[in-house]
């Protein structure tokens, strides 16, 4: 990687870090819960072991979490159809709804500083938007 992309990656991590921190919501989730709920609500339902995999977490942490989120009604557990001994989990309306709450509260933090941006500044923040987007397409796979 050259130099300039180098100094990029720093500065954009250190930007969504500081968005991250500052639209953050209540913590009545963890990250990896937060993460995994929308993992859930984007892909359906999945298997234990894939959303440890694609939360790079344990078997035994993402039991535990799923254990806590299915006793919040969160998620839900039921037979994988391919595989009657299989658990399937997948996203129940309550845990839909956390998200939509949160995702609107984040919006509503960033929409009052987008205000006091000037015009210009605006454009060139939607204008890296398809970008940014597809830098996160990536680092999802």
């Amino acid at each position: 990687m050259d130099e300039h992309r180098t100094e990029l990656a720093a500065r954009l991590d250190d930007v969504v870090v500081g968005l991250r921190q500052l639209t953050s919501t209540r913590a009545e989730l963890s990250l990896t819960a937060a993460a995994t709920l929308s993992t859930l609500q984007r892909s359906g339902p999945a298997r234990l072991t894939e959303l440890a995999a694609a939360e790079g977490v344990s078997q035994p942490s993402m039991t535990a979490l799923i254990a806590r989120m299915a006793g919040q009604g969160l998620v839900q557990r039921s037979a994988d159809p391919s595989d009657g001994r299989a658990v399937v989990l997948s996203l129940t309306d309550a845990g839909a709804d956390l998200l939509a709450r949160r995702r609107s509260e984040r919006a509503a933090r960033l929409a009052g500083p987008l205000g006091d941006l000037d015009e210009d500044e605006v454009d060139r923040i939607a204008a890296a938007l398809p970008a940014l987007a597809r830098l996160a397409g990536v680092l999802q796979h």
